[in-house]
């Protein structure tokens, strides 16, 4: 699963992005990156680990969440979440 997100273009402030992608890791658990930064720069780089799925998608769709409050919006998203009991 992965979210990118944009601020609005504005004169007086740069355009921020912020990118979340949920990937397995080689031991089966799950790592959430979380990059942001200001477009047309190197960002941040944040990685946090958990050992199931359900809770990676669950901490996503919450950053996704308080950034949208911070007025980013989704540019591009690719996957969702799996229903529960899949």
């Amino acid at each position: 699963m992965r979210i990118y997100m944009q601020t609005l273009h504005s004169p007086e402030q740069p355009l921020r992005y912020y990118h979340l992608h949920l990937q397995p890791d080689l031991l089966g658990g799950w790592s959430l990156v979380r990059e942001s930064g200001i477009q047309g720069t190197r960002g941040q780089v944040t990685k946090e680990h958990f050992d199931q799925r359900e809770v990676a998608e669950r901490t996503l769709i919450k950053r996704r969440d308080m950034q949208l409050k911070r007025g980013y919006r989704v540019v591009f998203r690719e996957g969702a979440p799996r229903e529960a009991g899949s």
